[in-house]
C-alpha cells in the first residue's frame, strides 16, 4: 500500500504468507495462504482473507458498522453445517482502501479456533513486528507494596516486549506467597499464553490482581513458566537498590 494511501485512510496493511485457518463447530470456515494483516487501530490487528478462500456460506444481513478509514461495511451470517454465527463476517466492497475490497473480515471471537500453519493461536493474530525476549539476569530485584517487601530475587527473568515496559519475573520461592491471594482473574496473550492472578494483602488492605504468572506459557515465553511478576505501574520496584520510575 502506498504511503499516501496509508496516511489518508490510517489503515496499515501487510500481506502474510502464513497458512491461516478458522474453524466453527468443527468445520473449516476459511483456509488461506494469502491472509492480509490489517491494523485497525494503534495496536489491534485482524486477519482479512480473500473471499475465494472462505469455505463457509456467507448470508448477507445488511449494512454493518461504518469505519472512517475502511468505509461502509456489509454484514454477513456465517453458516457451516447446522451452525450459524450472526454478523460474524464483514466485507468492505467499496472501501477507499482498494486492497480490502475483495477480502472478508471474520470476527475472531465468533470462531471456535484459529490456526497459523498447524499451531493454534489465541486472542488475536500475532504481529510479525512484535518481539518477546526473556533474559535471565543476576540483577537484584525487590518489590515493595505499601513499604512491605513482597518479593526479592537475585535471579529474575527480564521480559522485554515490544511497546510495553520491562516486566520482572521472579521465582515463586523468592516471593512472599503468604501475602498473595489467588483470584479468579485470567487473561490471554497471543505471545505468552494464559495468565493467572493474585491479589496482594498488606495488613488490612487488599490490592486486587497486582501479581500474575503464566503456569504453561507458549513456547516463545517458556522461560517465565511459574515465575511471578508484579505490575510495576502499581508497586515499587528496586533494581540493584535503585527505585525504578513507574511506567
Amino acid at each position: 500500500m502506498s504511503a499516501e494511501g496509508t496516511q489518508r485512510t490510517r489503515v496499515r496493511i501487510e500481506q502474510s504468507s502464513r497458512r491461516v485457518r478458522a474453524f466453527l463447530d468443527g468445520h473449516v470456515v476459511a483456509d488461506t495462504v494469502r491472509p492480509v494483516l490489517v491494523w485497525e487501530g494503534t495496536h489491534y490487528l485482524a486477519y482479512y482473507v480473500p473471499v475465494e478462500d472462505v469455505r463457509a456460506e456467507l448470508v448477507e444481513n445488511g449494512p454493518g458498522r461504518r469505519s472512517p478509514s475502511r468505509g461502509d461495511a456489509t454484514s454477513y451470517t456465517v453458516k457451516v453445517g447446522d451452525t450459524e454465527a450472526k454478523d460474524a463476517a464483514l466485507r468492505y466492497p467499496d472501501s477507499p482502501v482498494e486492497e480490502l475490497r475483495g477480502l472478508v473480515r471474520l470476527d475472531w471471537d465468533a470462531m471456535d479456533a484459529w490456526f497459523e500453519e498447524d499451531q493454534e493461536i489465541f486472542v488475536h493474530p500475532r504481529s510479525p513486528h512484535h518481539r518477546v525476549d526473556v533474559l535471565p539476569s543476576s540483577r537484584r530485584v525487590r518489590v515493595e507494596v505499601d513499604g512491605v517487601t513482597v518479593a526479592e530475587s537475585g535471579s529474575p527473568r527480564m521480559l522485554f516486549e515490544t511497546g510495553l515496559p520491562v516486566r520482572y519475573y521472579l521465582p515463586k520461592t523468592h516471593v512472599r506467597m503468604d501475602l498473595l491471594e489467588h483470584t479468579d482473574t485470567a487473561t490471554g496473550c497471543p505471545y505468552k499464553g494464559t495468565a493467572e492472578y493474585w491479589s496482594v494483602r498488606v495488613g488490612d488492605t487488599v490490592h486486587k490482581d497486582f501479581a500474575w504468572s503464566y503456569p504453561t506459557p507458549l513456547p516463545e515465553s517458556r522461560d517465565i513458566a511459574g515465575f511471578v511478576s508484579f505490575y510495576n505501574e502499581k508497586v515499587d520496584v528496586y533494581v540493584d537498590g535503585v527505585l525504578q520510575e513507574r511506567p
